[in-house]
């Protein structure tokens, strides 16, 4: 084949990256996304719209573990009537630890 005037890259060079390229994107496209947990599902539906992150962060704290941030879980979603069963609220107090918090697995 001939070389492209004033250049020196080769059409076969030029398919070939094009090949890489497009199959780059096809692997890309096969990736699973990651799926959100009931937990962050159920927070981003119902508490986001009051909550920031600084909320989770802020000085004066109610919650010290997972239990009192579960009861926390609790007592919000009793006040906000979501009438979330006991998963549901482990659920959410899973995410947000995992989110936010980092307490150690209690017994």
């Amino acid at each position: 084949m001939k070389m492209l005037k004033g250049n020196n890259v080769s059409p076969t060079a030029i398919l070939a990256m094009i090949f890489i390229f497009l199959g780059n994107l096809a692997y890309a496209d096969s990736q699973p996304l990651t799926a959100a947990s009931r937990g962050e599902l159920l927070y981003s539906t119902h508490c986001i719209a009051c909550h920031s992150t600084q909320v989770h962060w802020r000085d004066k704290k109610l919650v010290t573990d997972q239990g009192s941030l579960q009861a926390e879980v609790r007592r919000w979603q009793k006040i906000s009537r979501l009438g979330w069963d006991d998963n549901d609220i482990e659920e959410v107090a899973q995410y947000l630890n995992a989110r936010y918090y980092h307490y150690p697995a209690s017994d």
